[in-house]
């Protein structure tokens, strides 16, 4: 299967695990989702399904990895392979201290040898496309030379698509959130390594918040991956349909909470909490009228005994109303 990247959903702690994959695929059947980044030692040792599991509707659908052991990291790729995702993407990106004490994420741009070493390895293991998520620079690094040099090094090693956050990475004294907005971003250096890279597939990532935004940064890469943006506001997706992939067949809101509300009595039955799924539905109303509404309902109930389906049918209820209430507006 050819993986179309042209709009992607950033992995993010904490934020894309399954259930958020499965809330984001009612509303978008076309852009690539990316599973939370899992350390190689979790992925090998851990529960499996509970970890590494996925609902087939998430597909297309990859699975980012932490670690800096080829060995470890070429396991993973056979374990993800076997499960069935269509992707197995590289953490270089992500700085925390923790991350970094594991030697993996952001620290790996100053070892491009060991990256190398590790792609390679991943790529001979399997026959999923391997990918590489990595920031533009670190510290006082931040130029095409060494980027580039870096990128080459990665390519060289077989890996054909690249991600590219358009911040450097602030290895000391900046904390993973601050290190999303401290650190300027610069749009530039990633458009160049793309014109110096013309067989590559590069895709940008940062500060992107609106389809404009999206459309520009097409001129210039092969795709564009949004993060926050998304994570905050997700019917977001249902522009990105509309105006990028020209898809008129976008559903509303309330008929998304109602797929949603099925879902969640299934999972409750398996054993999900209800919070569990609900709490990456809180941006659903964004902008709209009744989004406090909503987004009180959820704080002041999803912690409720999951058996008291009555409060997760009154979802369904808030959902139409807030529908009506901004048909009527409009």
């Amino acid at each position: 299967m050819k993986i179309n990247r042209k709009i992607c959903v950033a992995p993010m702690m904490d934020c894309t695990d399954r259930h958020e994959r499965y809330f984001l695929r009612l509303l978008s059947k076309k852009v690539m989702l990316y599973s939370e980044m899992v350390a190689t030692k979790s992925a090998i040792h851990g529960d499996r399904k509970k970890i590494l599991g996925f609902n087939k509707i998430e597909k297309p659908l990859a699975l980012q990895v932490g670690g800096s052991d080829k060995k470890e990291l070429s396991e993973v790729c056979k374990i993800a392979e076997g499960m069935g995702y269509d992707e197995i993407n590289i953490n270089l990106g992500c700085p925390s201290k923790k991350v970094q004490k594991n030697k993996f994420g952001a620290c790996l741009i100053k070892e491009p040898d060991l990256v190398a070493e590790c792609i390679n390895e991943m790529i001979n293991c399997c026959k999923i496309p391997v990918t590489a998520k990595t920031r533009i620079g670190y510290d006082e690094v931040e130029n095409f030379e060494y980027l580039n040099s870096f990128i080459k090094k990665i390519s060289n090693a077989g890996c054909k698509t690249i991600i590219l956050h358009a911040r450097k990475a602030i290895l000391k004294g900046l904390t993973p959130k601050e290190n999303l907005k401290i650190p300027k971003l610069n749009y530039p250096l990633v458009y160049e390594i793309k014109n110096s890279n013309n067989d590559l597939e590069i895709i940008i990532n940062g500060g992107i918040t609106n389809s404009d935004e999206i459309k520009n940064h097409l001129k210039n890469c092969d795709g564009v991956m949004i993060g926050r943006a998304i994570y905050q506001n997700p019917y977001f997706l249902a522009d990105i349909e509309d105006k990028i992939f020209k898809n008129k067949n976008i559903p509303s809101r309330s008929e998304v909470a109602e797929k949603l509300v099925e879902y969640v009595k299934e999972e409750v039955k398996q054993g999900t909490r209800v919070n569990q799924i609900m709490r990456h539905t809180v941006g659903l109303y964004h902008g709209q009228n009744g989004a406090n509404k909503w987004k009180r309902f959820l704080s002041d109930n999803m912690m409720a005994r999951d058996s008291d389906f009555q409060k997760v049918n009154h979802i369904m209820k808030i959902a139409q109303n807030n529908e009506k209430a901004n048909q009527t507006a409009s």
